[in-house]
């Protein structure tokens, strides 16, 4: 089998494996789009944005909420896709276990210490969810809400910073558009 063939039948494996995990999950849009689109829009983003076409990112991209959304254990996924795979998965992968605002404090203070291909997955799922808060927010988001994960957001990606500039860029430009229709003229991390 050609090279070309094996990249393709391993992302579209992994696409499959993430599709049937988040089979009954919505996104909390104001459509309630299907949850694959967001692994699926990451991994996008990582190859045209940030010109991204390492197999192991685009895997792990796909896969990346398996674990801290789904029933998806680590042996399970280290067994469908080896464990460099699970470890990159790992690395962006929240402890559901913990409260919520402790879980989003440890993955800023975490952000800088990842391996640059999880900065490069932190980097376009925080991009997408930015985009997606500007064009179409959870319905039940107040204006509130909405500012402080963009300021999070910022506040993650500013430490996962200096490994992809297209990256970073187009996060950049998603704040601002988000913050803008938000009415906000600049997002910082001030007082979090």
């Amino acid at each position: 089998m050609s090279g070309n063939k094996t990249i393709a039948r391993d992302i579209l494996q992994a696409v499959e494996f993430a599709a049937d995990k988040h089979r009954d999950q919505r996104r909390k849009d104001r459509h309630g789009s299907p949850y694959i689109n967001h692994p699926v829009q990451v991994a996008e983003l990582l190859t045209r944005v940030g010109g991204i076409d390492d197999l192991a990112t685009l895997l792990a991209a796909v896969l990346h909420d398996t674990v801290e959304d789904t029933d998806t254990t680590f042996a399970e996924l280290e067994e469908a896709f080896g464990p460099e795979i699970r470890d990159l998965v790992a690395h962006v992968t929240d402890d559901t276990t913990l409260p919520k605002a402790e879980r989003k404090q440890l993955q800023k203070e975490h952000a800088r210490g990842l391996p640059d291909r999880a900065k490069l997955i932190k980097i376009a799922d925080k991009t997408c969810n930015v985009r997606d808060i500007g064009r179409s927010p959870p319905k039940d988001w107040s204006e509130e809400r909405r500012i402080e994960y963009l300021r999070w957001a910022a506040s993650v990606v500013d430490e996962c910073r200096g490994v992809n500039a297209e990256l970073e860029r187009y996060f950049d430009e998603c704040l601002a558009s988000s913050s803008g229709a938000l009415g906000v003229r600049q997002i910082s991390d001030e007082g979090l």
